[in-house]
């Protein structure tokens, strides 16, 4: 069903963003921004998601009222390191502002949470374990994706609730707008600069390309879906976290690059050895990366398997194991070329990412 409507969009230049424009070409979109424009949209508007009425002046905003049919809330901070105070007025302030524009539009609302909102038991702040030097602090974006999500509910509006799992680039190409999230981890085994991963073997590895993140809010859009809550998400086909590892380790042999696969260790032994034994000597960064990523891998040790949507009708269906490795396999190399570790595929250029 084609769209014909006028959509909202906000996150334009972010990889959500940039996945959904190509596929919202039958809609009238409206990308806003707060400050670079974004390349390949069409009507821009410049705002600020932190401010009453978007920053826009009370003629702007009405006419923007009158216009908007869908707004797609997309924008976030990602992620673990800006702090509570900055994470908190874009991902919770911010949704507070979007809500009430739908309201005033009474436009539908589909607003892009994170299915990890499912794990915050898992963080070490809620277990009472040490941060160590970690910069990254999963529990203030979760905090404040909880509390978009129940601005989104208490008001009362028509929204879809969309929960992604950790978005990687696009299932073929690996391309993606920015690295963020499990790419640092990526980055750390391209340079063999993790020789632990904190991990059970077992755990599930949830993560999913970002165009079918795209295809899954495409599909609700030109449904009309308007309440509930949709999990983008592997669900069972995750992979565990070892055939994570040895995807990535064959993968960085493919690229004929050189890296020692790291060994994987149950968090539980952290604490009570490596920290102390073999971390504590190190380099203050090499401290500080390890306990990054021992705040991060948190979130997957022990973690239950996630809900998934996808297959529902009207929704496109799931990725097999298979694909969601090739995914993988397509991001490594994405990421490995992008960073100058190995020359571009034939045909390919090199794309500068911001890391």
């Amino acid at each position: 069903m084609p769209c014909h409507r006028t959509v909202l969009l906000t996150g334009a230049s972010g990889v959500l963003g940039s996945a959904l424009l190509p596929q919202l070409t039958d809609c009238h979109v409206i990308a806003l921004t707060h400050r670079a424009p974004v390349p390949g949209a069409g009507e821009q508007l410049t705002g600020d998601l932190t401010a009453p009425r978007l920053g826009l002046d009370q003629a702007a905003y009405r006419d923007l009222v009158s216009r908007v049919d869908v707004i797609v809330h997309s924008a976030a901070i990602t992620g673990f390191s800006h702090g509570p105070e900055a994470t908190h007025a874009l991902n919770e302030a911010g949704t507070r502002h979007m809500v009430q524009l739908a309201a005033d539009a009474d436009a539908v609302m589909y607003h892009v949470s994170t299915a990890f909102v499912d794990r915050t038991d898992l963080t070490r702040a809620h277990l009472g374990q040490d941060h160590g030097e970690a910069t990254a602090r999963p529990e203030d974006y979760l905090d404040s994706k909880r509390a978009g999500e129940e601005a989104v509910r208490a008001a009362g509006i028509q929204a879809v609730i969309i929960r992604p799992s950790v978005v990687i680039g696009d299932a073929a190409t690996g391309a993606i707008s920015a690295f963020q999230g499990m790419h640092g981890i990526i980055h750390g085994l391209l340079r063999g600069l993790l020789p632990l991963v904190p991990l059970p073997a077992a755990s599930p590895v949830d993560f999913i390309p970002q165009d079918l993140v795209a295809s899954t809010i495409t599909a609700l859009i030109r449904q009309g879906r308007r309440d509930g809550e949709v999990w983008v998400t592997a669900g069972n086909n995750a992979l565990s976290a070892e055939r994570v590892l040895e995807v990535i380790a064959a993968t960085v042999t493919e690229l004929g690059l050189e890296a020692a696969p790291p060994r994987m260790v149950g968090p539980e032994m952290v604490d009570r050895l490596i920290r102390p034994v073999f971390i504590a000597g190190l380099h203050p960064r090499a401290r500080r990366r390890f306990d990054d990523m021992l705040a991060m891998t948190a979130l997957f040790a022990h973690g239950h398997v996630f809900p998934t949507s996808l297959g529902e009708p009207g929704i496109p269906g799931p990725l097999s194991g298979t694909e969601l490795e090739a995914a993988l396999r397509a991001s490594v190399a994405y990421m490995a070329r992008a960073k100058g570790m190995v020359r571009p595929a034939a045909g390919l250029h090199t794309v500068q990412v911001p890391a």
